[in-house]
């Protein structure tokens, strides 16, 4: 998949903008505080339909103005499509509207119509941060490539929301429990499997692009840490499972009025040499890892149904001399779209979709 063309317009600190965006690699180079940010941030709700920056998306809209919209023309396998995602806000809310070919859309119904995979600095903190980041990077990359998959996570949220409102209550209501974990069972193991599968590829393909950058020295595991452990990853294995571990903290669940069970607790473990990465790596070590965990995810989005997914990297540079710059920057070149920034390239280095960025404005470099 390739973006033929991006516009903006109010979005962030860019009054208007339209570029086409090169097949390979695209670096946006500026120094700090110009947009470049903005601009893979605006790539990204293209895919997700959301931003990745905050959850307060009415600060989406640029000062002064009450609505923002981002479009971008892709080129895919099966043809072309429009997309385009406008944030309105009012004295009622903060309001999106999703049109797929100038038609209007539900959510679902964008979400994953173009994919992407993002890093960005505060990726960093995947390694030791709470483990609802670590199943974030499952839920994005899954809710892109299986409808099934979107709606059984809101399915499973609800059913979660409205257990933990029942068990903080005065009356329990024993029956209406009882819907509620048949729920969290069904649509749990449909959340399970997935990610069983998922962290089972990705981590293959983890320890491979680790092994080439680090040239074998060490070695990258990642493994899926579900709450409910089970010993047959199958659906009826895992609901089998998951039916038995509410029982045995039924009273546990009362007694702390919240749901202890499930996938809504599940972590992703990463282990350098079998130990942990958050205890024992360096931040050079847990750098290295939380980008190849990122080259994984787009490497299996793209082997499982052949569509490659873009490629967003914000200031995955600052941290590398230059000649590691120049090797990265190689290598993400042979992807089949990559968007970079950087506040500066490694002399003698300058890609043809080389884009400066300074004050909002672009300019082909």
């Amino acid at each position: 998949m390739k973006l033929t063309r991006l516009s903006l317009a109010n979005f962030r600190n860019y009054a208007e903008l339209e570029i086409e965006p090169v097949a390979g690699l695209n670096v946006f180079i500026g120094a700090n505080a110009q947009g470049k940010s903005n601009l893979l941030e605006a790539i990204a709700m293209l895919g997700t339909g959301k931003s990745f920056r905050t959850n307060k998306e009415s600060d989406t809209i640029r000062n002064g103005v009450d609505v923002a919209s981002v479009g971008g023309d892709t080129a895919m396998r099966a043809g072309s499509l429009r997309l385009s995602c406008s944030i309105a806000t009012s004295a009622r809310g903060t309001r999106k509207i999703y049109t797929i070919n100038g038609q209007s859309v539900r959510y679902a119904s964008f979400l994953g119509k173009a994919r992407v995979v993002t890093f960005v600095p505060a990726d960093l903190h995947l390694v030791g941060g709470a483990p609802s980041s670590r199943r974030a990077v499952l839920n994005v990359a899954l809710a892109q490539e299986q409808p099934a998959y979107y709606r059984e996570l809101a399915r499973y949220q609800k059913a979660v929301a409205q257990k933990n409102a029942m068990l903080r209550g005065e009356l329990v209501d024993d029956d209406l429990l009882a819907v509620y974990n048949r729920t969290l069972i069904e649509s749990g193991t449909v959340l399970m499997l997935a990610r069983n599968h998922l962290v089972g590829a990705m981590g293959h393909a983890a320890c491979e692009v680790h092994a080439r950058w680090t040239r074998g020295a060490e070695t990258l595991d990642l493994r899926y840490e579900p709450n409910v452990v089970f010993e047959v990853p199958t659906a009826d294995g895992i609901a089998h499972a998951f039916a038995q571990r509410l029982h045995e903290r039924a009273e546990a669940e009362r007694v702390r009025q919240s749901a202890l069970v499930g996938p809504h607790r599940d972590d992703l473990g990463l282990l350098l040499d079998g130990e942990s990465l958050a205890a024992y790596g360096s931040q050079g070590q847990q750098r290295t890892a939380v980008l190849a965990l990122k080259v994984a995810e787009y490497t299996v989005m793209h082997e499982r149904d052949g569509e490659a997914p873009l490629l967003l990297l914000d200031d995955v540079l600052s941290e590398l001399d230059a000649e590691r710059a120049a090797a990265f920057l190689a290598g993400v070149g042979g992807f089949e779209q990559a968007f970079v920034t950087a506040t500066h390239l490694p002399d003698g280095l300058m890609p043809a979709g080389t884009w400066r960025v300074a004050g909002a404005t672009l300019a082909a470099a």
